[in-house]
């Protein structure tokens, strides 16, 4: 491997160029795999559908759509203009007629940004020429979408990082306007109930959403004097408060995950990368095993947490497994090689069905992967398979791979290199074909923010109309028939 590729990877944290390979990997056989079948594999109309036209396809329009956001039973989303015309709150019931804007607003306004559900409102962020970026909060009424309070008064606008829902109300952090200070916030969506908990200056990785919301806490890593500490908060003062002393000195956070009542972390001491797992309390914050490169944190089946690493000879993608009692580290399988230059690293990944899903990205002569490939592996070698490939290739945004919850993942793909379009798969090449059918002479483009709402999935997806509109599909559903049934 090149040193400008290894600079490449390290710099995107991807994985470490040194380290020692470990025992007892197993190589796997790929699925047999025939564009043409494949390409011919669909969903009958019907299956995902329009819901609505939200954006006029008129030839000035630039609007897009964001943040599909449900709320108790709402689907809230925006759409943005990049040039200056207005952008608008909708709300959707799933339905055409119940799709409709909530407040659209005037010239001049910011993107909105960062939505998140509490209780039966929706919290965003969003800038005006008086306030700059604030916080401001809706019950789906155009006099109820307000500002919630001008948190850093006048136009300079608030630095909020990562909101969240937290004990009814929402919880964010807030970077000081021209000093180091980050502070801890909550809100109930009223300005007397808008309220600094404590300044928690240090706190990592914010921009990257590097925490964790477990056991009704919400988890956080800080750097400070003696090292970095795990802290937990409930969104009040007394509940704010230190959980345990993770390593003597500043340490980098890597990575998070959930896994039920669960929380995962891997953080880097020194040359290792350490795997540890939280309750959010001190004698449930436990190291699970430490291993000499980067590795990435797949998901967790049964007792057992999943991950992926390159070996250092091979450059070859490895999974292993480690017992979340502790210890137990175990190989699954080696993945096959793309090329002689090639350096695979994860993008995204989801668990359905008793598999994990995740997608290979392999850097060639990057920046962006020369293919994206998904995988899914049911923790045994003879399960580890590729089901697909390529996924959406770029190296700014990752194809989402998104569960249903019905044993469907639904994920982008372009089989043929050409258009990327929402496909599905329940685990099985045969099992794997195009969501949208379109008619002939036309195409869909993308598929993407995938959310669940009821029975539904809700997407946006660029169609006919040459334009992002709003799209569902149900959560559960069984075409196409096996490549079998099907010839």
């Amino acid at each position: 491997m090149s040193v400008r590729i290894c600079g490449v990877v390290a710099w995107l944290g991807l994985a470490a160029c040194g380290g020692s390979p470990e025992e007892g990997a197993v190589s796997t056989a790929l699925e047999a795999q025939d564009s043409r079948e494949v390409e011919a594999q669909a969903c009958p109309p019907g299956v995902a559908s329009r819901v609505k036209i939200v954006i006029p396809p008129t030839p000035a329009s630039n609007k897009t759509m964001k943040g599909l956001t449900p709320v108790q039973g709402t689907l809230y989303f925006a759409t943005n203009d990049i040039l200056p015309e207005p952008s608008t709150l909708w709300r959707s019931d799933g339905t055409e007629a119940g799709t409709v804007p909530v407040r659209t607003f005037p010239y001049g306004y910011g993107e909105f940004r960062d939505p998140v559900a509490v209780g039966s409102r929706l919290f965003f962020q969003l800038g005006s020429p008086a306030t700059g970026n604030e916080l401001w909060v809706s019950d789906g009424t155009s006099s109820g979408t307000r500002l919630v309070e001008d948190i850093t008064a006048g136009p300079n606008g608030s630095t909020l990082l990562n909101p969240v829902s937290l004990n009814g109300r929402l919880v964010f952090f807030r970077e000081g306007t021209g000093t180091t200070d980050t502070e801890l916030w909550r809100s109930d969506g009223t300005a007397s109930g808008t309220l600094r908990v404590r300044v928690v200056s240090g706190t990592q990785a914010l921009y990257n959403r590097l925490t964790l919301q477990v056991g009704g806490a919400l988890l956080f890593f800080r750097d400070e004097a003696t090292g970095t500490r795990l802290w937990r908060t409930n969104g009040m003062l007394a509940g704010t408060e230190a959980v345990l002393q993770l390593s003597s000195r500043q340490v980098p956070i890597h990575q998070v995950a959930q896994a039920g009542n669960l929380g995962l972390f891997i953080l880097q001491n020194g040359p290792n990368y350490q795997v540890w797992k939280t309750d959010g309390t001190a004698q449930g914050t436990v190291l699970l095993d430490a291993f000499g490169r980067y590795v990435k944190i797949l998901g967790v089946l049964g007792s057992r947490v999943y991950l992926a690493s390159i070996d250092p000879d091979s450059q070859q993608m490895r999974i292993q497994s480690l017992l979340l009692s502790g210890g137990g580290k175990a190989s699954v399988a080696t993945l096959p090689q793309y090329s002689e230059d090639d350096f695979p690293f994860v993008q995204n990944t989801a668990t359905s069905g008793g598999s994990l899903y995740f997608a290979v990205g392999h850097l060639v002569d990057g920046p962006a992967p020369e293919t994206v490939e998904l995988w899914a592996t049911d923790g045994t070698p003879s399960g580890t398979r590729r089901l697909f490939a390529s996924l959406y290739r770029n190296d700014e945004i990752y194809s989402p791979v998104f569960a249903t919850g019905e044993g469907v993942v639904l994920f982008n793909g372009s089989p043929l290199d050409d258009f990327v379009e929402p496909w599905f798969t329940r685990g099985t090449v045969a099992t794997t074909g195009r969501l949208v059918a379109t008619r002939p002479g036309t195409r869909v483009f993308g598929g993407n923010e995938f959310t669940r709402m009821g029975s539904r999935v809700y997407f946006t997806l660029y169609d006919d109309t040459e334009r992002s509109q709003l799209w569902s599909a149900p959560a559960s559903f069984t075409c196409p028939p096996r490549l079998s049934e099907a010839r």
